[in-house]
């Protein structure tokens, strides 16, 4: 070998020595099929407290593949696809005994929106056509199915965003040619809307990207609502806009049909007088992407995040860079306060077959780590989830991954992306054999356990490793309603650890208070893990009230 080409191999050696790493060595994490087929594509899900989780996709896709049960039709004149149509469009799956059975959904779910309530009931909203102003309630119970109430909302909601408030109730906010925002149950009849002037500001003429806007509750019971590249603070009570957050770096939107992602991070030192409260904005597509896309003209995604501490007096966004571009992919929080990014497509934007090169490795997005190490890269699914796909946690600390249709009926072949009615499980690394002996379990509380606002509480549990006191915490998880790239209603707050007791044998226990306020976390129920090295114990269910 020459001088030159060994100086040439030392000094790039030296580049890659020195390059700032954006992700770990090696991928992690696995997946398992679950169900090749549940009869209908995974466009909405919710985890409910009976650890099954409700499915639907819309009335108007024809035929599914999943029958009614006994001889039952929907028969609905208002309908654009079938007007008798004997399949479901609903699904209830059980997470332990990894089955499914049918649900009946009257009207016209498609792009609809939803959140748990306090008592546990999921109550969702709008649609498209006979569905748009309906609203349905299920309750978690064996046999329940869905429930109707027509004209249930005030206006017309398709592509909207809930969120529960501290007092209970559920908002709704946006929807396509919707600027404004309503409530559920309601206090003064169904015609009370309230006008949102910022959502006509973000709409963009004749592509919108406004459409399911990124809402979180903050700290001081205000609502961060981010829409288009931008984001408002509101006092939905007044109806007046609190603060305006600066324009997302590089202006390129991150909604709807640009379809990024968003995360509400980890909540902490949840007894501080100040209390941080922290958003995460992921993927999306450049600007011009949906109109170019409909000249089959796919530009490729966002490859960036953009943070930013809502609670700041003048808050400013950090960009980061992700190590793959991505748009419609599902951001879900972990248990131990890591946020993964899933499913989407690596070009184009979200809408009918608008989507191209899909992005099969999920991400693990460390928030604690230091800025340009965060990244670390998993193993790939083998099945593209495009448009229509979700992404929610379980209790058991797996992910569950669903959907993928970007066709207007269900299409399985001459296509570039099939219809996907398939069910998968995400294994991210912590629920890695290796690390069993480090896993905890909870003792008690019992699950279904109801806990107090500033509520000293002992959690008992077993490691059958050397346990790291010091690397103890308790998390609660408030489960999402996901569809469209966007988990509702998400949120992870953990409790610390205080005191951490061994009690002999393998047994210990933590001692943590609650949150205090319905501002950090709205009554409801919750899943309560105890985290150890970042291993997290499979979870309980706790309702705080």
């Amino acid at each position: 070998m020459t001088r030159s080409l060994i100086l040439y191999f030392l000094f790039w050696q030296l580049i890659l020595l020195f390059a700032k790493p954006t992700l770990t060595d090696a991928a992690g994490g696995r997946w398992q099929l679950l169900q090749k087929s549940i009869g209908i594509t995974a466009m909405h899900m919710q985890l409910l407290k009976n650890d099954r989780v409700v499915i639907f996709d819309r009335t108007d896709f024809g035929m599914s593949n999943l029958s009614l049960p006994n001889g039952q039709c929907r028969n609905d004149p208002t309908e654009t696809a079938l007007k008798i149509d004997c399949t479901a469009h609903s699904t209830e799956y059980d997470v332990a005994t990894n089955t499914f059975r049918p649900l009946f959904v009257q009207t016209d779910v498609w792009c609809s929106s939803g959140a748990v309530m306090p008592d546990g009931r999921l109550i969702q909203t709008g649609g498209f056509n006979d569905g748009d102003r309906r609203v349905r309630t299920f309750t978690p119970c064996a046999a329940c199915d869905w429930q109707e109430i027509e004209n249930g909302l005030a206006v017309r909601r398709w592509y909207a965003t809930n969120h529960i408030l501290p007092d209970g109730r559920q908002i709704v906010i946006g929807g396509r040619r919707q600027f404004n925002y309503e409530f559920y149950p309601k206090s003064g009849g169904p015609t009370n809307t309230y006008s949102l002037p910022f959502l006509v500001q973000t709409n963009d003429r004749n592509i919108e990207n406004n459409l399911y806007p990124f809402v979180f509750l903050n700290v001081d019971g205000s609502l961060f609502v981010f829409s288009n590249n931008r984001a408002v603070l509101l006092d939905y009570a007044k109806n007046k806009i609190l603060k305006t957050y600066p324009e997302i770096p590089g202006g390129d939107p991150r909604c709807y049909p640009s379809t990024g992602s968003a995360v509400l991070l980890p909540m902490k030192n949840l007894q501080a007088k100040f209390v941080e409260a922290e958003v995460l904005v992921c993927g999306g597509a450049p600007k011009g992407s949906y109109t170019q896309a409909n000249k089959s003209n796919f530009v490729g995604a966002l490859n960036t995040c953009a943070r930013i501490k809502i609670t700041d007096p003048n808050p400013q966004w950090v960009l980061e860079t992700m190590p793959q571009a991505r748009v419609m992919g599902d951001m879900t929080l972990l248990p131990n306060g890591n946020v993964l990014i899933i499913n989407g497509a690596g070009a184009g934007t979200a809408g009918w077959e608008n989507g191209r090169d899909p992005v099969l490795n999920p991400v693990i997005y460390r928030p604690n780590n230091a800025l340009g190490s965060r990244f670390e890269l998993q193993n790939p699914t083998t099945i593209p989830r495009m448009y229509h796909s979700t992404a929610i946690l379980l209790r058991d600390g797996r992910v569950l991954v669903g959907g993928s249709n970007p066709h207007i009926g269900y299409s399985f072949t001459d296509v570039l992306f099939p219809t996907e009615l398939s069910l998968e499980a995400f294994y991210p690394p912590y629920l890695d054999a290796q690390f069993s002996k480090l896993r905890p379990k909870i003792a008690s509380p019992a699950s279904q356990s109801k806990l107090g606002y500033g509520q000293k509480l002992a959690v008992r549990f077993s490691v059958t490793g050397t346990l790291a006191q010091n690397l103890v915490s308790v998390t609660m998880v408030a489960p999402s309603f996901t569809t469209h790239s966007f988990s509702m209603n998400h949120r992870l707050l953990v409790l610390g650890a205080e005191k951490v007791t061994n009690l002999g044998k393998s047994t210990y226990e933590v001692r943590v208070t609650t949150p205090g306020f319905g501002n950090l976390a709205p009554s409801g129920y919750y899943l309560l893990f105890v985290v150890h090295r970042e291993i997290p114990s499979e979870g309980i269910w706790v309702k705080i009230e």
